[in-house]
């Protein structure tokens, strides 16, 4: 199998040399591709042979041959005579001698390919027996890479070009049969030297093999004592760790591994002074491990721990040590989901012994937790700079403290949120009079020691009932005094916006809280302010009933801090407010709207008018956040009114309708006014739903003339609204207006299809995703009229020529309209119906709806299997493969005979060589045996098969598809 010489691989060397050197980015695209190509190849054969027998090549080279090798051997042996997979083997085993002391990833890879090869190689029965022979008593680690990778390679079989049943038998001969053998050989090898028993190699090929081996019969074996020596030995516990982790795996069915249990646990609680050890030794990564293999044993054993909490309180108690002693908080993160798990289980009632058992334990985990939310004291002389300059490591402390807090919320479902409230309180309480009388405003003494149970406050605050009345009274009135200190403040707004819905059952306490939030507006960081922002934003929701009579107060402070916040604050004060109004009575709605949003559109036109300079991009982006804010009102404010009686909040839509017209009008060019606009629009409909009635024909006037000038999707997105609100059959919606609906909507559509015939869908992604699932509700409610009429057809068309996209959103919308559409050929199309007198679970489609879908198959069907074909073969992003492949299993299920002729053309067409020698004739002769067995879905199966090892085996062709190409979209309506 080798070439003569380095003059047959010096091209691939080159091309190698090329992707590792600091060469121009069109020369290594051109080595990538030479090297993708050369990988396909029949020649690699030989070239990779070559190169890892030569000594002119790079370990690197060898590393990317055997790479290759692997390659091969999984997607094309078929390119070799049957008869030379023995010289193969053969020559495979002399590459692993020689590379049996290194480098591993050589090594590694090749043993890969053998095993790949051993699968496939059906009739090679004594695989283990000649690997351990050829590579003989020196070959131990080698050997062990072997065993190691053989199980994890043959149970991702299906990447291997076999037969289920092939596959199956296979897989039983290679580990089920030869596992009783293993198990024996690394017994073997781990008492045949004080190294072997610690190698982590052997740890390694143990932790493989557990998914063959049952764990009972590594525990009851020798190999137990080697797993828990090595984790005293320094290089190998790492290992030993992951080994351990995947024994406990295999005991979490309790029931069935007691009495292994019972083997472990001792054996697992002797380890527990070492965490102590590691600790006090700062040894980083023994603490780690350490943790890692406690709490997975917790997790796994979480149901016998609740049954028999006094037998395994020790197991909690050495997990708890973990949280309390690790300093770094580098190691915690692992405990989070047991003690989520114990308290799942020991507050179920069975288990309330359980709970009574570890409530102590969790309540000094509240301890640990809250001292461990601290922030770091500063190191150097900066007060501010409390991580050394790490901003990531900042990032990551902030984002840590939540997952913290989250294990707060368990301690309080398990000793109740008083108790847990309670000991935030006594450490708020403990700082106040300790350093409380030493606080100035510009120094505050320990404030992290402060800070922390403020945080707690903040995590547990979703757990507090309203009714809670003990704790709260108490803790409130301190939080509203707490220092002038930014993190302080921050954190202090923060928690009280968390207890909003308690402050709204409890009056007496809104004033000085709403008082405190008012004043961060007023604080020179810019996080307090973006704090008191979000809180205003929940006092507002909340209380909004207490808040009814400051409304006009609440306008002069709106109106006083607008113009001062970042747009994210602008909103959330903006909601607050909203809410506030919405409370107001039914006379006082419209004047109160009227007021709060008419300073908002002065400042939006403002700004309008000094956006039309084609450079003032920042003032466009704030008339579209204008537009936003305008739009937070229509979506608060929804008053209940009678449909005989005006809404006051419609009518205040009619006012400002033609200005959001003109602005829609002004700036057809501005993605993100319009897209805040339509947005505008869209709430008017959700918001007041059929109250919105008189603005309907400017409405949809706007959004036709809005997406013919600006090819915008977002006036199809509003479009979707107006469509299901207005549909056939809705409630107070007469017939008149549905079809005036739906003869609106053939107008959007003839608009997009006139802009599909004029550019390639890879202009519009954005537009084809919202025009089909606007599609996909046209068709739940006017499906009656939309399949018979002339416009279907070019749908469909457009549909298919998107398919030609590479972007999961606009392919899985037009996919999903596929979907649909086809399954109205079927006797049970994918749709809801209004007709409440049906009895019948899903709606029965008419011969007449059936025969127009048949039709446009018939004319397009062959097309759209060419397209979903070739999209699941090289372009469809993998989380599309179902979609299409449902679109083919519908296609099937309409026209199955004419289908498989389609599917079998399509094949025909593929790229001369990307299909193995009677591939096609195989997939197809099995199509044909399910179609004619009636199990059409076990095609879609097949299919799915097929297109994932084309894709595997050949990358997309740069030159095209030749036949399959897609031709252009056209349009002549």
């Amino acid at each position: 199998m080798a070439a003569s010489g380095a003059e047959g691989f010096a091209p691939v060397l080159a091309a190698l040399s090329t992707m590792q050197s600091n060469a121009e980015r069109s020369q290594k695209s051109q080595a990538h591709e030479y090297l993708e190509k050369f990988q396909k190849s029949p020649g690699a054969w030989s070239t990779t042979h070559s190169i890892l027998s030569t000594t002119d090549a790079t370990a690197e080279a060898k590393l990317f041959a055997a790479t290759t090798l692997k390659g091969k051997i999984t997607y094309d042996l078929d390119q070799l005579p049957r008869q030379s997979l023995p010289a193969l083997r053969d020559s495979i085993l002399n590459f692993l001698t020689t590379f049996r002391d290194g480098p591993r990833p050589i090594r590694t890879q090749l043993c890969v390919c053998l095993v790949n090869l051993a699968i496939q190689m059906i009739e090679w029965k004594d695989v283990l027996q000649v690997v351990g022979s050829t590579l003989g008593n020196s070959g131990g680690d080698c050997v062990l890479d072997f065993l190691r990778v053989l199980p994890e390679e043959v149970t991702e079989g299906r990447k291997i070009n076999l037969t289920e049943e092939d596959l199956t038998s296979r897989t039983k001969e290679l580990l089920e049969d030869n596992a009783t053998q293993v198990l024996r050989l690394l017994t073997q090898y781990s008492q045949s030297s004080t190294s072997a028993a610690s190698n982590p190699h052997l740890l390694e090929c143990i932790s493989s093999w557990l998914r063959e081996i049952p764990a009972a019969d590594v525990v009851t074996s020798p190999l137990f004592d080697a797993v828990v020596h090595a984790l005293s030995v320094e290089a190998s516990f790492e290992a030993a760790v992951d080994c351990m982790c995947t024994i406990l795996r295999d005991t979490r069915d309790v029931d069935e591994s007691i009495e292994i249990i019972q083997l472990i646990y001792p054996r697992l609680m002797s380890l527990r002074p070492r965490i102590g050890e590691a600790a006090e030794s700062d040894d980083e990564d023994t603490f780690k491990g350490l943790t890692r293999m406690f709490a997975e044993a917790g997790e796994h054993w979480v149901v016998m721990i609740a049954r028999l909490p006094n037998e395994f309180r020790g197991l909690v108690e050495a997990i708890l040590e973990c949280c309390a002693r690790d300093t770094d908080r580098d190691a915690i993160a692992s405990t989070f989901l047991f003690w989520y798990e114990l308290k799942q289980m020991i507050t179920l009632d069975k288990y309330k012994p359980a709970r009574n058992q570890f409530a102590d334990v969790f309540a000094r985990l509240v301890d640990i937790m809250i001292k461990h939310l601290e922030y770091p004291k500063p190191g150097g002389p900066d007060e501010t700079d409390l991580f050394d300059g790490d901003r990531e490591q900042e990032e990551k402390f902030r984002e840590f403290r939540h997952q913290m807090g989250d294990v707060l919320k368990d301690c309080c479902d398990v000793i109740t949120v008083t108790e847990c409230l309670g000991k935030a309180f006594s450490l708020i309480q403990q700082w106040i009079s300790t350093y409380g009388a030493q606080a100035t405003n510009t120094k505050v003494p320990h404030w992290q020691e402060l800070e922390a149970p403020l945080f707690s406050m903040r995590a547990m605050g979703q757990m507090v009932s309203p009714e809670e009345n003990i704790v709260l009274r108490q803790v409130i009135p301190l939080i509203v005094q707490i220092p002038n200190h930014e993190k302080l403040r921050f954190q202090a707004i923060m928690a009280l916006g968390r207890y909003t819905d308690w402050t709204a059952q409890h009056p007496e306490f809104l004033q000085p809280q709403l008082n405190f939030v008012i004043a961060g507006f007023k604080h020179q960081s810019n996080e307090v302010v973006k704090a008191a922002a979000l809180a205003f934003r929940f006092f507002g929701t909340d209380c909004r009933r207490l808040l009814t009579d400051h409304v006009t107060q609440l306008h002069d402070f709106y109106e006083s801090v607008l113009d001062e916040l970042p747009p994210a604050s602008q909103e959330e004060v903006t909601e607050g407010v909203a809410c506030v109004v919405s409370a107001q009575p039914l006379d006082k709605i419209y004047p109160m709207f009227k007021a709060y949003c008419d300073p908002i559109i002065k400042r939006m036109m403002s700004r309008a008018n000094d956006a039309k300079g084609a450079e003032d991009e920042a003032a466009r982006l704030a008339v579209a956040d204008y537009v936003q804010l305008i739009t937070i009102f229509i979506q608060q404010i929804q008053p209940y009114v009678s449909p005989s009686l005006e809404n006051p909040a419609v009518k205040y839509c009619q006012e400002i309708l033609p200005v959001m017209s003109a602005i829609a009008e002004n700036f057809t060019s501005s993605t993100p006014i319009l897209e805040r606009v339509c947005r505008c629009w869209r709430y008017m409909v959700l918001s007041y739903r059929t109250a919105v009635l008189p603005l309907l024909p400017t409405l949809a006037q706007q959004l036709a003339s809005g997406f013919e000038n600006s090819r915008q999707g977002c006036f199809l997105w509003a479009t979707d609204s107006v469509l299901r609100e207005f549909a056939n059959g809705a409630e107070f919606v007469e017939a008149s207006t549905s079809q005036a609906i739906y003869s609106f909507f053939e107008q959007q559509a003839l608009a997009f299809l006139r802009i599909m015939n004029d550019l390639p869908p890879s202009d519009l992604p954005d537009v084809i995703e919202d025009f089909f699932r606007l599609l996909i509700d046209a068709l739940i409610y006017y499906h009656g009229a939309l399949l018979p009429a002339p416009i279907c057809s070019p749908i469909f068309s457009a549909a298919i020529s998107a398919l030609t996209l590479q972007q999961e959103a606009p392919l899985t919308a037009t996919l999903h309209f596929l979907r649909d559409f086809l399954s109205y050929g079927t006797d049970h199309p994918n749709s809801s119906s209004f007709d409440e007198t049906s009895n019948t679970a899903r709606v029965i489609n008419s011969p007449d709806i059936q025969q127009c879908v048949k039709r446009m198959i018939a004319e397009e069907g062959e097309v759209l299997t060419q397209r979903i074909l070739t999209g699941m073969m090289f372009s469809f992003p993998h989380d599309c493969f179902p979609d299409a492949s449902g679109v083919l299993l519908t296609l099937f299920e309409i026209m199955p005979q004419q289908v498989a002729i389609w599917v079998k053309g399509t094949i025909g067409m593929l790229p001369a060589g990307t299909v193995k020698a009677g591939e096609g004739e195989r997939l197809m002769s099995s199509v044909g045996m399910k179609l004619q067995q009636g199990e059409v879905r076990k095609v879609r199966v097949l299919l799915q098969d097929f297109t994932n090892s084309y894709r595997r085996r050949n990358v997309a062709p740069r030159e095209g598809l030749g036949r399959l190409e897609a031709t252009r979209f056209r349009f002549n309506g």
